[in-house]
Formats: structure tokens, C-alpha cells, sequence
């Protein structure tokens, strides 16, 4: 696979990552007027938390690992590495902007 082909799948897993946090945070910092209603804690709130943590690592697990593993088995292990490390340089890079545009904000 070439170069450009990896770069262009990682920054869309990377993307895709970025997507599904911006959609988890959003959830997260509205889920009292979600579910809560004025009504008090419920005990099953710390089980839908942990499950909720067991579908984001297998969601973004997929999306950062998924077709480094299937290149991996197809013994293409180059071009797996090569697409674990762009996929992570792309997210390390958005966690930088985000990190610079907070600091903006301030």
C-alpha cells in the first residue's frame, strides 16, 4: 500500500476517533439534563458509565488498530506499523490543536 493511501486511512481513522470523543463528550456533559430530570442518583448510573467506557475502548480500539492488525496478518508488517504510527501522529496532532484553541480561548 502506498504511502499516501496510508496517510490518507489513518487521518480518517484519526478523524473518526476525534468524531466519537466529540460525541461521548457531549453526551457526558449532558447527561444530567439527559436522565436526571430533578430526580435523585440512580445505582445502575455507575453501570452504564463502565459500559459505556467498555464500547469507547473497543470503538476507538478498532478505529486506531483495526487495519493495522488485518495489514499485520496479510504480512504487510511495514505497512502496519507504518499505519499504527500515522494514525497515532494524526491524533497527537489533533490533541495539540484542541490543546492550543483552549489555551486561545483563555
Amino acid at each position: 500500500m502506498k504511502n499516501s493511501k496510508l496517510l490518507s486511512y489513518s487521518l480518517l481513522h484519526a478523524l473518526g476517533v476525534l468524531a466519537y470523543v466529540l460525541a461521548i463528550s457531549w453526551f457526558l456533559s449532558n447527561i444530567e439534563k439527559i436522565f436526571n430530570n430533578g430526580k435523585p442518583d440512580n445505582f445502575l448510573a455507575p453501570a452504564v458509565m463502565l459500559i459505556l467506557l467498555v464500547i469507547s475502548a473497543t470503538i476507538t480500539g478498532t478505529l486506531v488498530l483495526g487495519r493495522p492488525i488485518l495489514l499485520y496478518l496479510e504480512n504487510q508488517k511495514a505497512e502496519a506499523i507504518k499505519m499504527l504510527s500515522y494514525t497515532v501522529g494524526w491524533l497527537a496532532i489533533i490533541a495539540m490543536i484542541i490543546l492550543v484553541g483552549i489555551a486561545a480561548l483563555k
